[in-house]
């Protein structure tokens, strides 16, 4: 199986499975004095980990991650110098249950990866999907924790903006709620609201998908290249990448297909500093695919989880039309645990440009 790798200077190849020892992840370019900690990737693994609340996956793991090479002890405790060698990390899976996949090895869920993996390859794990799996995801995660220390200045947070067909009132739109339910909502209302939507959801043994917003703050204007190393194209890719992710706009998005050229137009000045400033964001930061220094903004759908209890229509390995009910333990709701994912991958994106960019500019 190839592909398993993305970015040009700032590059990241995944590797393990859902079921297997461990999985883990090769980081390349990560220029050499930048300074970073193991309690600072962990930090952004303890936001993806599972079994936190009784809204996501109630496996057990603790996603404590290993530097295995890469870096050599900095001068304060704990500090960490990269190297400019490959950074590998490592993660161990300790609470795996194969068996809860048994009755599935040979019929394919629907709405899963099951069939067109079996279909190109002529083999699938299916413990819990192998490669496949959202349990790959904890090692980009681990990446972007990397990533986000080689662009100085980087601010990259993340918010779930809707499940369901329940949005968030944009007028109480509050980053630090974020961290203070267990939705990543920004609007304290709406995530009462969604605890009772998600709790009938489980018990149902059900799902339902949800939106995902990733803001970059701090990115320096002019990362990004036309025509095709485009800042937003890339962006794009990196959050299509994520498992069960079936959406992605930068900006307004198909919003804009709405407006008037005068209403997406963001009209320019000059501010107090002496240098353009933009009256709005409606291009997301930014325009011909190069960033605009304005805070970049993307967003991404996020379907609901294929393993659900409800018996659904498909057909098995052999041909033979069956009924499919998935036993286990799933996230009612994945895009939950997605939105440190999707902070990942944008910030790995943003990195490797900055890296692509000072190689051509000189300049950043």
């Amino acid at each position: 199986m190839s592909h398993n790798s993305f970015g040009h200077l700032f590059r990241v190849t995944t590797w393990g499975e859902s079921h297997g020892p461990a999985i883990g992840c090769v980081v390349d370019g990560t220029p050499p004095g930048t300074i970073l900690s193991r309690e600072m990737i962990q930090r952004f693994l303890d936001e993806r980990r599972p079994g936190q609340s009784r809204y996501t996956t109630q496996r057990q793991e603790p996603d404590e991650v290993a530097i295995l090479s890469g870096t050599m002890p900095g001068e304060r405790e704990g500090e960490l110098v990269a190297t400019g060698t490959p950074i590998a990390l490592e993660i161990r899976n300790v609470d795996q249950r194969s068996k809860d996949y048994s009755e599935i090895a040979r019929r394919y869920r629907p709405g899963h990866a099951d069939i067109t993996y079996d279909m190109k390859y002529g083999v699938r794990d299916f413990r819990g999907g192998g490669r496949s799996s959202a349990r790959e995801t904890a090692t980009r995660v681990a990446a972007g924790a990397i990533a986000r220390q080689v662009v100085s200045g980087l601010l990259v947070r993340g918010a779930l903006v809707r499940i369901g067909d329940m949005e968030i009132d944009r007028n109480r739109f509050d980053w630090d709620e974020t961290r203070r339910n267990p939705f990543f909502c920004p609007d304290a209302q709406m995530a009462e609201r969604w605890a009772e939507l998600l709790d009938g959801v489980r018990k149902r043994g059900s799902s339902i998908g949800a939106v995902v917003e990733v803001e970059a703050v701090g990115v320096p204007a002019g990362l990004g290249a036309p025509l095709y190393g485009k800042l937003d194209a890339d962006i794009a890719a990196n959050l299509m990448s994520i498992n069960a992710v079936k959406g992605v706009e930068i900006g307004d998005g198909f919003a804009a297909a709405a407006l008037s050229g005068e209403e997406n137009a963001d009209e320019i000045r000059i501010g107090a500093n002496g240098r353009p400033e933009f009256l709005s964001n409606h291009a997301g930061g930014i325009l011909g695919g190069i960033a605009t220094g304005q805070p970049v903004v993307a967003r991404f759908a996020v379907k609901p989880t294929s393993s659900i209890l409800t018996p659904r229509r498909s057909v098995d390995a052999d041909g033979l039309e069956v009924d499919v009910m998935t036993k286990g333990r799933h996230d009612p709701c994945v895009g939950i645990r997605a939105v440190p994912i999707g902070e990942a991958m944008v910030a790995c994106a943003i990195a490797d440009h900055y890296l692509r960019h000072r190689g051509q500019t000189g300049r950043v």
